[in-house]
Protein backbone atom coordinates (compact mmCIF):
# COMPACT_ATOMS: atom_id res chain seq x y z
CA UNK A 1 0.00 0.00 0.00
CA UNK A 2 2.80 2.18 0.43
CA UNK A 3 2.99 3.17 -3.27
CA UNK A 4 -0.38 4.59 -3.14
CA UNK A 5 -0.87 8.49 -2.83
CA UNK A 6 -0.77 9.90 0.26
CA UNK A 7 -3.70 12.19 -0.20
CA UNK A 8 -6.68 10.18 -2.34
CA UNK A 9 -8.64 13.31 -1.97
CA UNK A 10 -9.20 16.10 0.25
CA UNK A 11 -12.61 16.93 -0.97
CA UNK A 12 -14.43 13.89 1.09
CA UNK A 13 -12.54 15.10 3.93
CA UNK A 14 -13.65 18.74 3.38
CA UNK A 15 -17.55 17.53 3.15
CA UNK A 16 -17.07 15.68 6.60
CA UNK A 17 -16.12 19.19 8.08
CA UNK A 18 -19.13 21.01 6.55
CA UNK A 19 -21.49 18.31 6.88
CA UNK A 20 -20.31 18.03 10.57
CA UNK A 21 -20.90 21.72 11.31
CA UNK A 22 -24.62 21.54 12.01
CA UNK A 23 -26.96 23.64 13.88
CA UNK A 24 -26.50 21.60 17.15
CA UNK A 25 -23.12 22.08 17.28
CA UNK A 26 -23.03 26.04 16.99
CA UNK A 27 -25.65 25.62 20.05
CA UNK A 28 -24.06 23.82 22.06
CA UNK A 29 -20.50 25.76 20.98
CA UNK A 30 -22.27 29.33 22.09
CA UNK A 31 -24.28 28.06 25.32
CA UNK A 32 -20.80 26.58 26.30
CA UNK A 33 -19.16 29.48 25.59
CA UNK A 34 -21.51 32.37 27.11
CA UNK A 35 -21.87 30.27 30.57
CA UNK A 36 -18.18 29.10 30.69
CA UNK A 37 -15.89 31.22 28.78
CA UNK A 38 -12.71 29.37 27.38
CA UNK A 39 -13.26 26.62 30.09
CA UNK A 40 -14.74 23.76 28.18
CA UNK A 41 -12.62 24.28 25.23
CA UNK A 42 -10.44 21.31 25.96
CA UNK A 43 -14.17 19.15 25.27
CA UNK A 44 -14.29 20.37 21.55
CA UNK A 45 -10.80 19.19 21.01
CA UNK A 46 -11.12 15.50 22.73
CA UNK A 47 -14.41 15.61 20.40
CA UNK A 48 -12.98 15.77 17.46
CA UNK A 49 -10.30 13.12 18.51
CA UNK A 50 -12.66 10.60 18.87
CA UNK A 51 -15.06 11.37 15.56
CA UNK A 52 -11.48 11.08 13.78
CA UNK A 53 -10.57 7.62 15.28
CA UNK A 54 -14.94 6.65 14.49
CA UNK A 55 -14.43 7.63 11.37
CA UNK A 56 -11.00 6.23 10.66
CA UNK A 57 -12.78 2.87 12.36
CA UNK A 58 -15.21 3.39 9.32
CA UNK A 59 -12.66 3.73 6.37
CA UNK A 60 -10.58 0.65 8.27
CA UNK A 61 -13.90 -1.70 7.28
CA UNK A 62 -14.33 -0.05 4.05
CA UNK A 63 -10.12 -0.89 3.01
CA UNK A 64 -9.79 -3.95 3.97
CA UNK A 65 -12.79 -5.64 3.09
CA UNK A 66 -13.87 -3.77 -0.04
CA UNK A 67 -17.33 -3.35 1.60
CA UNK A 68 -19.44 -0.82 3.09
CA UNK A 69 -19.50 -0.86 6.94
CA UNK A 70 -23.43 -1.04 6.17
CA UNK A 71 -22.93 -4.54 4.44
CA UNK A 72 -20.99 -5.21 7.19
CA UNK A 73 -23.60 -5.42 9.75
CA UNK A 74 -26.40 -6.68 8.00
CA UNK A 75 -24.06 -9.48 7.21
CA UNK A 76 -22.37 -9.70 10.64
CA UNK A 77 -24.96 -8.50 12.97
CA UNK A 78 -28.20 -9.84 14.30
CA UNK A 79 -30.96 -8.71 12.12
CA UNK A 80 -32.41 -6.86 15.22
CA UNK A 81 -29.72 -4.41 15.03
CA UNK A 82 -30.06 -3.73 11.31
CA UNK A 83 -33.57 -3.38 11.74
CA UNK A 84 -32.59 -0.68 14.79
CA UNK A 85 -30.68 1.59 12.46
CA UNK A 86 -32.87 1.14 9.77
CA UNK A 87 -35.77 2.62 12.37
CA UNK A 88 -33.24 5.01 13.97
CA UNK A 89 -32.33 6.26 10.55
CA UNK A 90 -35.73 7.69 9.38
CA UNK A 91 -36.20 9.11 13.23
CA UNK A 92 -33.09 10.53 13.47
CA UNK A 93 -33.09 12.42 9.50
CA UNK A 94 -36.82 13.58 9.79
CA UNK A 95 -35.42 15.56 13.60
CA UNK A 96 -32.14 16.66 11.83
CA UNK A 97 -33.68 17.89 8.48
CA UNK A 98 -36.44 19.92 10.35
CA UNK A 99 -33.34 21.27 12.89
CA UNK A 100 -31.17 22.26 9.45
CA UNK A 101 -34.67 23.76 8.04
CA UNK A 102 -35.27 25.75 10.77
CA UNK A 103 -32.07 27.42 11.36
CA UNK A 104 -31.38 28.01 7.39
CA UNK A 105 -34.79 29.92 7.17
CA UNK A 106 -34.31 31.92 10.72
CA UNK A 107 -30.67 33.06 9.47
CA UNK A 108 -31.95 33.89 5.93
CA UNK A 109 -34.65 35.81 7.09
CA UNK A 110 -32.95 37.91 9.66
CA UNK A 111 -30.67 38.81 6.35
CA UNK A 112 -33.12 39.31 3.99
CA UNK A 113 -36.73 39.57 5.44
CA UNK A 114 -39.84 39.14 4.23
CA UNK A 115 -43.02 40.78 4.72
CA UNK A 116 -44.47 37.92 7.04
CA UNK A 117 -44.18 37.07 10.54
CA UNK A 118 -41.12 36.01 11.81
CA UNK A 119 -42.71 32.45 12.05
CA UNK A 120 -43.81 32.55 8.49
CA UNK A 121 -40.57 34.17 7.01
CA UNK A 122 -38.47 31.26 8.41
CA UNK A 123 -40.98 28.81 7.33
CA UNK A 124 -40.68 30.09 3.80
CA UNK A 125 -36.99 30.57 3.57
CA UNK A 126 -36.46 27.69 5.50
CA UNK A 127 -38.75 25.71 2.60
CA UNK A 128 -36.65 27.37 -0.54
CA UNK A 129 -33.47 26.54 1.14
CA UNK A 130 -34.69 22.87 1.24
CA UNK A 131 -35.66 23.01 -2.19
CA UNK A 132 -32.49 24.55 -3.35
CA UNK A 133 -30.44 21.78 -1.57
CA UNK A 134 -32.43 18.84 -3.17
CA UNK A 135 -32.42 20.38 -6.83
CA UNK A 136 -28.57 20.66 -6.30
CA UNK A 137 -28.13 17.05 -5.15
CA UNK A 138 -30.54 15.42 -7.23
CA UNK A 139 -29.75 17.08 -10.59
CA UNK A 140 -26.24 18.43 -10.41
CA UNK A 141 -24.73 15.47 -8.90
CA UNK A 142 -21.99 14.73 -6.64
CA UNK A 143 -19.37 17.18 -8.15
CA UNK A 144 -21.74 20.01 -8.17
CA UNK A 145 -22.94 19.49 -4.20
CA UNK A 146 -18.44 19.23 -4.00
CA UNK A 147 -18.40 22.16 -5.74
CA UNK A 148 -20.85 24.54 -3.57
CA UNK A 149 -19.92 23.30 -0.78
CA UNK A 150 -16.26 24.08 -1.15
CA UNK A 151 -17.12 28.02 -2.13
CA UNK A 152 -19.93 27.89 0.77
CA UNK A 153 -17.15 26.35 3.38
CA UNK A 154 -14.58 28.95 2.88
CA UNK A 155 -17.23 31.33 3.61
CA UNK A 156 -17.91 30.18 6.52
CA UNK A 157 -14.56 29.54 8.17
CA UNK A 158 -12.60 32.70 7.08
CA UNK A 159 -15.96 34.68 8.36
CA UNK A 160 -16.20 32.81 11.85
CA UNK A 161 -12.48 32.35 12.76
CA UNK A 162 -11.72 35.67 11.27
CA UNK A 163 -14.48 37.15 14.09
CA UNK A 164 -12.56 35.03 16.64
CA UNK A 165 -9.59 37.04 15.96
CA UNK A 166 -11.48 40.04 15.55
CA UNK A 167 -12.58 39.89 19.19
CA UNK A 168 -9.08 39.65 20.61
CA UNK A 169 -9.34 36.94 23.12
CA UNK A 170 -6.79 36.54 25.77
CA UNK A 171 -3.90 33.71 24.15
CA UNK A 172 -3.37 32.16 27.13
CA UNK A 173 -6.78 31.35 28.67
CA UNK A 174 -7.49 30.07 25.00
CA UNK A 175 -4.29 27.23 25.12
CA UNK A 176 -5.54 26.75 29.16
CA UNK A 177 -9.03 26.11 27.49
CA UNK A 178 -8.11 24.11 24.94
CA UNK A 179 -4.93 22.16 26.59
CA UNK A 180 -5.78 21.56 30.20
CA UNK A 181 -9.12 19.73 31.16
CA UNK A 182 -11.11 21.42 33.72
CA UNK A 183 -14.34 20.98 34.81
CA UNK A 184 -16.39 24.37 37.15
CA UNK A 185 -17.88 23.46 40.28
CA UNK A 186 -21.36 24.25 38.56
CA UNK A 187 -22.75 20.71 38.18
CA UNK A 188 -24.09 21.47 34.46
CA UNK A 189 -20.44 21.86 33.16
CA UNK A 190 -20.46 18.07 33.24
CA UNK A 191 -23.33 17.91 31.13
CA UNK A 192 -22.16 20.59 28.62
CA UNK A 193 -18.25 19.19 28.41
CA UNK A 194 -20.48 16.07 27.49
CA UNK A 195 -22.39 17.22 24.73
CA UNK A 196 -19.48 19.12 23.48
CA UNK A 197 -17.80 15.95 23.20
CA UNK A 198 -20.33 14.31 21.23
CA UNK A 199 -21.97 17.29 19.36
CA UNK A 200 -18.65 18.27 17.45
CA UNK A 201 -18.02 16.88 13.93
CA UNK A 202 -21.47 15.35 14.01
CA UNK A 203 -22.72 12.07 14.91
CA UNK A 204 -24.71 9.69 11.60
CA UNK A 205 -22.63 11.74 9.42
CA UNK A 206 -19.85 10.63 9.91
CA UNK A 207 -20.55 7.22 8.06
CA UNK A 208 -21.26 9.23 4.96
CA UNK A 209 -17.49 9.81 4.51
CA UNK A 210 -17.30 6.14 3.13
CA UNK A 211 -19.61 7.14 0.03
CA UNK A 212 -18.25 10.32 -1.03
CA UNK A 213 -14.71 8.75 -0.99
CA UNK A 214 -15.76 6.39 -3.31
CA UNK A 215 -17.43 9.33 -5.63
CA UNK A 216 -13.62 10.31 -5.63
CA UNK A 217 -11.86 7.66 -6.01
CA UNK A 218 -11.91 3.57 -6.91
CA UNK A 219 -10.96 1.92 -2.78
CA UNK A 220 -7.85 0.16 -4.25
CA UNK A 221 -5.97 3.72 -5.18
CA UNK A 222 -6.12 4.91 -1.70
CA UNK A 223 -4.28 4.24 1.23
CA UNK A 224 -4.88 4.06 4.86
CA UNK A 225 -2.27 7.08 5.51
CA UNK A 226 -4.17 9.15 3.02
CA UNK A 227 -7.46 8.45 4.54
CA UNK A 228 -5.85 9.60 8.08
CA UNK A 229 -4.47 12.99 6.69
CA UNK A 230 -8.10 13.52 5.11
CA UNK A 231 -9.81 13.20 7.91
CA UNK A 232 -7.13 14.80 10.45
CA UNK A 233 -7.26 17.92 8.49
CA UNK A 234 -10.85 17.55 8.22
CA UNK A 235 -11.83 17.11 11.77
CA UNK A 236 -9.03 19.70 12.84
CA UNK A 237 -10.98 22.19 10.87
CA UNK A 238 -14.03 21.02 12.85
CA UNK A 239 -12.40 21.73 16.44
CA UNK A 240 -11.21 25.18 15.14
CA UNK A 241 -14.48 26.57 14.04
CA UNK A 242 -16.26 25.03 17.53
CA UNK A 243 -13.57 26.74 19.67
CA UNK A 244 -14.21 30.12 17.16
CA UNK A 245 -17.79 29.72 18.21
CA UNK A 246 -17.15 29.09 21.75
CA UNK A 247 -14.63 32.31 21.72
CA UNK A 248 -17.29 34.52 20.05
CA UNK A 249 -19.86 33.24 22.96
CA UNK A 250 -17.60 33.88 25.96
CA UNK A 251 -17.88 37.54 24.98
CA UNK A 252 -21.84 37.31 26.08
CA UNK A 253 -24.12 37.15 29.21
CA UNK A 254 -25.82 33.66 29.64
CA UNK A 255 -29.06 34.72 29.20
CA UNK A 256 -28.16 36.59 25.96
CA UNK A 257 -27.95 32.65 24.79
CA UNK A 258 -30.95 31.00 24.27
CA UNK A 259 -32.77 29.32 20.92
CA UNK A 260 -32.63 31.45 18.20
CA UNK A 261 -31.74 34.49 20.80
CA UNK A 262 -28.50 32.82 20.37
CA UNK A 263 -27.50 33.86 16.18
CA UNK A 264 -28.66 36.87 16.82
CA UNK A 265 -26.80 37.48 20.46
CA UNK A 266 -23.26 36.87 18.96
CA UNK A 267 -24.13 39.10 15.80
CA UNK A 268 -24.96 41.96 18.21
CA UNK A 269 -21.84 41.57 19.99
CA UNK A 270 -19.42 41.76 16.99
CA UNK A 271 -21.52 45.20 16.11
CA UNK A 272 -20.14 45.99 19.54
CA UNK A 273 -16.84 45.54 18.05
CA UNK A 274 -16.70 45.39 14.58
CA UNK A 275 -19.45 47.84 14.13
CA UNK A 276 -22.44 47.34 12.19
CA UNK A 277 -20.99 44.81 9.20
CA UNK A 278 -19.71 42.43 11.98
CA UNK A 279 -23.36 42.26 13.00
CA UNK A 280 -24.14 40.88 9.12
CA UNK A 281 -21.12 39.22 8.26
CA UNK A 282 -21.45 36.90 11.54
CA UNK A 283 -25.34 35.73 10.06
CA UNK A 284 -23.45 35.66 6.65
CA UNK A 285 -20.96 33.07 8.40
CA UNK A 286 -23.62 31.42 10.36
CA UNK A 287 -25.53 30.76 7.08
CA UNK A 288 -23.10 29.34 5.49
CA UNK A 289 -22.53 27.18 8.17
CA UNK A 290 -25.77 25.54 8.41
CA UNK A 291 -26.58 25.55 4.65
CA UNK A 292 -23.50 23.58 3.85
CA UNK A 293 -24.60 20.90 6.72
CA UNK A 294 -27.79 21.10 4.80
CA UNK A 295 -25.93 20.33 1.53
CA UNK A 296 -24.09 17.16 3.56
CA UNK A 297 -26.94 15.79 4.77
CA UNK A 298 -29.03 15.56 1.85
CA UNK A 299 -26.44 14.16 -0.45
CA UNK A 300 -24.53 12.01 2.36
CA UNK A 301 -27.73 10.75 3.98
CA UNK A 302 -29.39 8.83 1.20
CA UNK A 303 -26.60 7.01 0.23
CA UNK A 304 -26.98 5.25 4.12
CA UNK A 305 -30.70 4.48 3.10
CA UNK A 306 -30.33 2.93 -0.25
CA UNK A 307 -27.22 0.90 1.11
CA UNK A 308 -29.17 -0.02 3.71
CA UNK A 309 -32.09 -1.05 1.63
CA UNK A 310 -30.40 -2.89 -0.72
CA UNK A 311 -28.48 -4.93 1.61
CA UNK A 312 -30.98 -6.17 3.85
CA UNK A 313 -33.31 -6.99 0.56
CA UNK A 314 -30.64 -9.06 -0.45
CA UNK A 315 -30.16 -10.96 2.32
CA UNK A 316 -33.56 -10.97 3.90
CA UNK A 317 -35.93 -10.70 1.03
CA UNK A 318 -34.42 -12.42 -1.31
CA UNK A 319 -34.25 -8.89 -3.61
CA UNK A 320 -32.03 -8.28 -6.62
CA UNK A 321 -27.84 -7.31 -5.86
CA UNK A 322 -27.23 -4.49 -4.79
CA UNK A 323 -25.77 -2.04 -7.66
CA UNK A 324 -22.87 -0.38 -7.39
CA UNK A 325 -24.13 3.05 -8.18
CA UNK A 326 -26.58 3.75 -5.46
CA UNK A 327 -27.45 6.96 -6.41
CA UNK A 328 -28.75 5.11 -9.46
CA UNK A 329 -31.52 3.51 -7.10
CA UNK A 330 -34.99 4.39 -6.46
CA UNK A 331 -34.36 4.22 -2.69
CA UNK A 332 -31.48 7.56 -2.73
CA UNK A 333 -34.18 10.01 -4.92
CA UNK A 334 -36.99 8.99 -2.37
CA UNK A 335 -34.77 8.91 0.59
CA UNK A 336 -34.03 12.73 -0.72
CA UNK A 337 -37.62 13.63 -0.80
CA UNK A 338 -38.33 12.64 2.79
CA UNK A 339 -35.13 14.13 3.75
CA UNK A 340 -36.34 17.95 1.89
CA UNK A 341 -39.87 18.11 2.04
CA UNK A 342 -42.20 16.86 5.46
CA UNK A 343 -39.70 18.13 8.08
CA UNK A 344 -40.67 21.70 6.59
CA UNK A 345 -43.52 21.34 8.80
CA UNK A 346 -41.61 20.97 12.10
CA UNK A 347 -40.52 24.68 10.78
CA UNK A 348 -43.80 25.86 10.93
CA UNK A 349 -44.94 24.66 13.77
CA UNK A 350 -41.26 26.23 15.56
CA UNK A 351 -40.37 22.55 16.79
CA UNK A 352 -41.70 22.45 19.97
CA UNK A 353 -39.92 21.31 23.50
CA UNK A 354 -40.46 17.80 22.47
CA UNK A 355 -38.31 17.70 19.08
CA UNK A 356 -35.25 19.39 20.82
CA UNK A 357 -35.43 16.87 23.36
CA UNK A 358 -36.02 13.78 20.95
CA UNK A 359 -33.04 15.54 18.50
CA UNK A 360 -30.41 15.50 21.30
CA UNK A 361 -31.26 12.26 22.63
CA UNK A 362 -31.01 10.83 19.17
CA UNK A 363 -27.55 11.51 18.51
CA UNK A 364 -26.81 10.45 21.92
CA UNK A 365 -27.98 7.42 20.73
CA UNK A 366 -26.13 6.43 17.57
CA UNK A 367 -22.68 6.58 18.81
CA UNK A 368 -22.48 3.74 21.21
CA UNK A 369 -23.85 1.68 19.10
CA UNK A 370 -21.08 2.79 16.27
CA UNK A 371 -18.03 2.23 18.45
CA UNK A 372 -19.36 -0.55 19.81
CA UNK A 373 -19.71 -2.28 16.36
CA UNK A 374 -16.51 -1.02 15.32
CA UNK A 375 -14.71 -2.91 18.27
CA UNK A 376 -16.72 -5.84 16.88
CA UNK A 377 -15.88 -5.79 13.49
CA UNK A 378 -12.90 -4.61 12.96
CA UNK A 379 -10.65 -6.79 15.83
CA UNK A 380 -11.69 -9.93 14.27
CA UNK A 381 -8.55 -10.85 12.21
CA UNK A 382 -10.09 -13.18 9.47
CA UNK A 383 -12.38 -9.93 8.26
CA UNK A 384 -10.30 -7.43 7.94
CA UNK A 385 -6.90 -8.81 7.55
CA UNK A 386 -3.53 -6.40 8.34
CA UNK A 387 -6.29 -3.39 8.77
CA UNK A 388 -7.52 -4.89 12.38
CA UNK A 389 -7.60 -2.44 15.30
CA UNK A 390 -4.23 -1.51 16.84
CA UNK A 391 -4.15 -0.91 21.04
CA UNK A 392 -4.18 2.78 20.70
CA UNK A 393 -7.49 2.65 18.66
CA UNK A 394 -9.11 -0.25 20.86
CA UNK A 395 -8.41 2.39 23.69
CA UNK A 396 -10.08 5.58 22.33
CA UNK A 397 -12.54 2.83 20.67
CA UNK A 398 -13.45 1.96 24.40
CA UNK A 399 -13.23 5.52 25.49
CA UNK A 400 -15.54 6.50 23.17
CA UNK A 401 -17.79 3.82 23.65
CA UNK A 402 -17.67 5.08 27.53
CA UNK A 403 -18.41 8.27 26.78
CA UNK A 404 -21.47 7.91 24.50
CA UNK A 405 -23.03 5.83 27.15
CA UNK A 406 -22.96 7.93 29.93
CA UNK A 407 -23.74 11.64 27.46
CA UNK A 408 -26.83 8.77 26.65
CA UNK A 409 -27.91 8.34 30.12
CA UNK A 410 -27.93 11.69 31.09
CA UNK A 411 -29.81 12.94 27.94
CA UNK A 412 -32.18 9.92 28.76
CA UNK A 413 -32.46 11.11 32.75
CA UNK A 414 -32.90 14.81 32.28
CA UNK A 415 -35.54 16.15 30.61
CA UNK A 416 -35.29 18.92 28.59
Amino acid sequence: MSGKPLLPTLSAGLLVAATGVGAGDLVISALAGARYGYTLLWAIAVGAVLKFFLNEGLARWELATGTTLLEGWVERLPRYLVIYFGVYLCFWACLVAGTLISYTGLVAHTLLPLPLSDAGGTAVWGALHSVVALLLVRFGGFCSVEVAMKVVISIMFVIVIGCAVAVLPPAGEVLRGVLLPTLPADRQSVLFSLALIGGVGGTLTIMCYAYWLREKRALDEVSLRGVRLDLGVAYFLTALFGIAVTVIAAQLRPEDVGGYRMVTGLAEQLATILGEAGYWVFLLGFWAAVFTSMVGVWSGVPYLFADLWQRYRRRYAAGPNPVAALRTTAAYPYFLLYLALPPVLLTIYQQPAWIGIAYAVSGAAFMPFLAGTLLYLNNRKAWVRPLHNGWLTNAVLGVSLLLFLILLATQLAIPG
